[in-house]
């Protein structure tokens, strides 16, 4: 399976997971059954390049995406491509990764809220804002 988490840089598994999906430098893709990692540049409209993130990553070639966040659209497109998506995603590469595989990342809400807003209180975390 291929798995893509947006980042800065090409640190593989030790790069910290960037902040926003569509601004991310790279996306680290890693094979999850050969181990192989590579590396695919942001060319989106959100950097200066053309299309949208979620092509970018169609592109590439990919199963799954984990990320800390992602608005309406994405979610939309990722869907329309058949790419799996979650959120949540934090740390280095390797800490998104295994929180995908423990279960711990939550899918997209549909409206773009963040997960802890979103009152999706199911995937293990508990933020402090009551009714989980």
């Amino acid at each position: 399976m291929r798995v893509t988490i947006p980042t800065e840089g090409q640190d593989g598994l030790n790069e910290p997971v960037a902040g926003h999906f569509g601004q991310a430098k790279w996306y680290t893709i890693v094979d999850t059954e050969t181990g192989e990692i590579e590396y695919v540049e942001n060319t989106s409209s959100h950097r200066g390049g053309t299309g949208m993130p979620p092509e970018v990553i169609h592109k590439a070639g990919t199963d799954v995406v984990l990320c800390p966040f992602l608005g309406p659209p994405a979610v939309k497109l990722f869907d329309q491509f058949g790419i799996k998506a979650y959120v949540g995603a934090s740390g280095t590469v390797q800490e998104a990764l295994n929180d995908w595989e423990a279960g711990n990342l939550s899918e997209p809400d549909p409206m773009g809220m963040p997960p802890h807003e979103a009152g999706d209180c199911g995937h293990g975390h508990h933020h402090g804002h009551g009714g989980c």
